[in-house]
């Protein structure tokens, strides 16, 4: 048995397709277990880059299983339109299963995902309007429209009058807008359930029979640890578990079948939206950071939030996920700076504190402590060995390692497959 999940530590944008699209050369299956298409992942295979948003990295590898799990929520035509554009550039697409247990977003989740952010004001979330947050919480509300229902028309049919009754006289008399023509979305959706039927699947059958095969899955969670419903830097998370214990729910897996975690850490820190960033620069190095690394999202295009790399918070991710190894990424976007600071731990009112702070009040007081480090100022990208990375490179990230408690399991030095280094089998 071999089954490994990936996740990232920060808050999002660590690299993690990069990582999983590596790994998936030696997985048998690949997995998505959550989120939407508010996630998004670059990949670079023989200098040809592929943005991925709900398909799994697993993808652009042929003979592999790729799963989108039961915790994912589908934007049907979103997913139609990444399968087209992947056999387009000539992906073998017949690999893919769709969980027939995922919830489908529709279109009112997008037009309510819109007008409730607009009408929160200086309270905004940050979100992608995407509609993920209102598909989830019809998920939790127990009134959500499941892939499965798409086989059953009528079963489908019933469940859209019901909602669009709800929902248009929500978008009506709270939001003053239009709400949905009931046959105009049926028509769409059941066109959406023909050309997805090929694809659809019990997806938990299937990964368990291949665990019990000893066959080696992969686990790829979107977002991270501190987007985390229960554990991100509420209310400025998403609204699903991107953490190792997500994949057990998210794929329909038990706990026990996991054998190893994997968690990705950005050699600096990046944030999309809203919410506390400690260790945020507004400076000359940020921009730098932001530039070197183009951090504009991959999603939204939104230019990124940097700053200081945060060992507090990859430590916190390393217990609430029990990772095994970090793999580093973009340690290149660091090649050229004199010096680099790592935050250690955080100060509140004085005191040195240890646990990473539930309230946002708090978390927005603290200051971080950080160590500085010399800079290597020479290139890495070309680098293929961890013993010939600079020395004040490996401080850096041995340092890190200290920090945070977690082993070091990949570095990567850029965006291509060749430009990994391996320094622990991660299966």
């Amino acid at each position: 048995m071999s089954a490994t999940v990936v996740i990232g530590t920060q808050w999002g944008d660590e690299g993690k397709g990069k990582i999983v699209d590596y790994l998936a050369e030696k997985a048998d299956v690949v997995v998505r277990y959550q989120g939407g298409n508010n996630a998004g992942h670059t990949v670079v295979v023989d200098g040809q880059e592929f943005k991925l948003h709900l398909l799994p990295s697993g993808m652009l590898y042929s003979g592999k299983i790729c799963v989108v799990g039961n915790g994912v929520v589908v934007d049907p035509q979103v997913m139609l339109q990444e399968i087209k554009a992947m056999q387009k550039k000539g992906i073998d697409t017949s690999g893919l299963r769709l969980s027939n247990r995922a919830h489908l977003i529709m279109p009112y989740h997008r037009l309510l995902d819109e007008v409730e952010e607009e009408s929160r004001g200086d309270h905004k979330i940050g979100t992608t309007k995407r509609g993920i947050g209102p598909c989830y919480m019809d998920k939790n509300a127990r009134c959500g429209i499941r892939v499965c229902d798409l086989l059953e028309p009528e079963e489908f049919s019933e469940k859209l009058a019901r909602n669009l009754e709800a929902k248009n006289h929500l978008l009506k008399a709270v939001y003053g807008v239009e709400g949905f023509d009931f046959e105009t979305v049926k028509k769409e959706y059941l066109e959406y359930a023909q050309q997805l039927r090929p694809y659809i699947a019990d997806t938990s059958a299937i990964l368990n029979d291949n665990i019990k095969a000893g066959k080696k899955v992969l686990f790829e969670g979107a977002q991270a640890t501190l987007l985390d419903l229960d554990h991100g830097t509420y209310p400025y998370v998403t609204s699903s578990h991107p953490i190792a214990g997500g994949a057990c729910i998210g794929a329909g897996i038990g706990p026990t079948k996991i054998s190893k975690v994997v968690g990705v850490v950005k050699a600096y820190s990046t944030r999309v939206g809203e919410g506390p960033f400690p260790t945020e620069l507004h400076d000359e190095v940020g921009n730098h950071i932001r530039e070197e690394g183009h951090e504009y999202g991959t999603t939204t295009g939104r230019p990124r939030r940097c700053g200081w790399l945060d060992g507090c918070i990859v430590r916190y991710a390393g217990y609430v996920s029990g990772i095994d190894y970090m793999a580093i990424t973009r340690l290149d976007i660091l090649d050229k700076l004199p010096k680099i600071k790592l935050c250690v731990a955080y100060k509140y009112n004085g005191q040195i504190i240890n646990e990473y702070p539930a309230s946002l009040n708090v978390m927005s007081k603290v200051e971080p402590v950080y160590e500085e480090l010399p800079g290597w100022q020479e290139p890495t990208t070309h680098i293929r060995a961890y013993q010939d990375l600079p020395l004040n490179a490996r401080r850096y990230i041995e340092r890190l390692s200290e920090v945070s408690g977690i082993a070091i399991g990949m570095v990567s030095v850029g965006p291509g497959r060749e430009q990994t280094i391996i320094l622990a089998d991660m299966f």
